[in-house]
């Protein structure tokens, strides 16, 4: 016996259908599956509107209100202020500035000092890495000391700035990549005056104690009167010592080292292709001006540091002392000895001035310390340079197996 679990009566056999009754059922069931479609696409439709219209009203208000809607900073703050990324992925790679190795080879007696010290205060305000040499005395190098310097350099903690009394040192002729130079230099005579002072006198560190510092020096050759020194034609006063400058720019070529139009030329060309400036030290703050603005990542600050009294009272010790100028005739000899390196002097001088103009600072157009206007009447002739040592020859037969010539 079946029991029935509906409550209606039980049925034997199959109710049968008229085929009326399925074609009905059949369009009935068809209907609703056509509709569904249609009514789930509306509902999609309908949210795609309603999310862009959140999208654009979001953005405008992130527009005028010049940042991101309050809720999204409040979902922003309840989920937390990193992502999983931020916690779990990679570190950032270190953004360098640009450029980010800058090499000053500073010329002697040319306000380095005064740099010098401006730059170790500004490597701690800036973290950059400055790297000053305390070699003084080795201007020119080898083709080996100029591989392994070069190196060394490429090698140092980015950004950095390294400084030293070198030569110009043309990386890629060697396949390094080149850094960017920056230098100054000041009127040649009085590079020179200071210079030759400074050997024998020291600076405000006392008289005194420059003789303790150099045993080596005798008393005629300290006091010797810089008149005596020019006119009688001392190897001190004389070229190729007077030729000091140029070789700073032009290279490591043994040709560099001897007075003439070749290292000239060849020293102007460096400062147009390998230099992002040369200054004057006549106009220091001028010169500071263009660095803060060129290298702001280096220099932003410096003419602050340099005005303020305490470095003004640092700056005061790098004078030199005892230092006077020579009598007429001698400085028109001397002039004459060092006109390649006025040639140059003026050259630098017009490109810094133009510097100026490019970036929008009025230049005072001034007259160099000693004007050749005395040498108008006057027909002098320059001494030929002076071996400055026996290795001179035979570095320059060397120089031509390595050396591309210009």
């Amino acid at each position: 016996m079946m029991k029935n679990f509906s409550g209606g009566p039980l049925h034997n056999h199959h109710h049968k259908q008229t085929p009326g009754q399925i074609r009905e059922r059949n369009h009935r069931r068809s209907g609703v599956l056509c509709a569904l479609p249609w009514r789930v696409s509306l509902r999609g439709y309908g949210f795609c509107m309603a999310a862009l219209f959140l999208f654009c009203f979001g953005s405008l208000v992130y527009q005028l209100n010049g940042g991101p809607p309050k809720i999204l900073l409040d979902i922003r703050q309840y989920l937390g202020e990193s992502t999983y990324l931020d916690d779990h992925g990679p570190p950032a790679p270190r953004v360098l500035p640009f450029p980010s190795q800058v090499v000053y080879n500073r010329v002697g007696k040319c306000g380095s000092r005064t740099v010098v010290i401006l730059l170790r205060l500004l490597a701690e305000k800036h973290q950059f890495n400055l790297v000053s040499s305390d070699i003084h005395n080795k201007t020119r190098l080898t083709k080996h000391e100029q591989v392994d310097l070069m190196k060394n350099i490429s090698f140092m903690p980015q950004p950095f700035l390294y400084t030293r009394h070198v030569h110009f040192l043309n990386f890629t002729r060697f396949r390094i990549e080149q850094p960017v130079y920056i230098n100054i230099i000041r009127d040649p005579i009085n590079r020179f005056l200071s210079n030759y002072f400074f050997r024998r006198f020291g600076d405000w560190r006392g008289e005194q104690n420059h003789l303790i510092r150099t045993p080596g020096m005798k008393d005629d050759e300290r006091y010797l009167d810089i008149n005596v020194c020019i006119l009688e034609n001392y190897p001190e006063c004389s070229n190729p010592k007077v030729f000091y400058i140029i070789p700073y720019f032009c290279g490591q070529h043994p040709q560099c080292r001897e007075p003439g139009a070749w290292a000239l030329e060849r020293a102007k060309q460096n400062v147009l292709e390998n230099y992002l400036l040369v200054g004057i030290l006549e106009e220091l703050e001028d010169v500071l001006l263009l660095l803060e603005r060129l290298l702001p990542h280096y220099f932003t600050g410096v003419l602050d540091i340099y005005k303020s009294p305490d470095y003004r009272k640092m700056g005061n010790m790098t004078g030199t002392v005892r230092k006077h100028t020579p009598s007429l005739e001698a400085l028109q000899v001397l002039y004459q000895r060092m006109r390649y390196e006025y040639d140059f002097y003026n050259f630098v001088r017009d490109q810094f001035h133009l510097m100026k103009k490019k970036i929008g600072l009025k230049s005072v157009s001034q007259p160099p310390a000693y004007s050749p206007a005395f040498l108008r009447e006057l027909t002098l002739r320059t001494p030929e340079p002076l071996d400055e040592d026996e290795e001179l020859d035979t570095d320059l037969d060397d120089a031509k197996s390595w050396l591309v010539h210009l």
